[in-house]
C-alpha cells in the first residue's frame, strides 16, 4: 500500500478543513485551500497511477509551497494557520519524498500487459 500518499492526503484534508478553526486572513485562507485541495488531489493521482514519478514531485512542490505560504502570504502573525500550514507542509513534502524512489522503481518494474 502507498501509505505515503494516504498521509499527503491526510494532510491536505486537515489543512483545507482547518480554516474553520484556525485564526485566518483572506490569504490564509485562499492559499490553505488551495494548497490544501491540491494535496488531496495529487495523493488520489498518485493513488490511482502508480508508477508515476513526475506526480510525486507535483506532490512535494505543493507541500514546499504549503509550507512557504505563510511567508508568502503574509500571514505569520497568525500561529494557528502558521503552524498548520507550516507542519502539514512539511509532512506532505517530507513523505512524497521517501516515495519518489518506490515510484521510479515501479516505473521501472512495470508488467505491460500482453494481448
Amino acid at each position: 500500500m502507498r501509505w505515503e500518499d494516504y498521509v499527503a492526503i491526510a494532510a491536505g484534508l486537515y489543512t483545507a478543513l482547518s480554516v474553520m478553526w484556525t485564526v485566518q486572513s483572506a490569504s490564509s485562507t485562499t492559499l490553505m485551500l488551495v494548497f490544501g485541495v491540491l494535496l488531496i488531489v495529487t495523493g488520489v493521482l498518485n493513488l490511482a497511477m502508480p508508477g508515476t514519478p513526475w506526480l510525486e514531485y507535483a506532490q512535494a512542490a505543493v507541500g514546499v509551497l504549503l509550507f512557504v505560504s505563510p511567508w508568502m502570504g503574509m500571514y505569520t502573525s497568525q500561529m494557528g494557520a502558521s503552524w498548520t500550514s507550516w507542519i502539514a507542509g512539511l509532512v506532505a513534502a517530507g513523505v512524497t519524498a521517501a516515495a519518489i524512489k518506490p515510484a521510479m522503481d515501479a516505473r521501472h518494474h512495470r508488467v505491460m500487459p500482453s494481448h
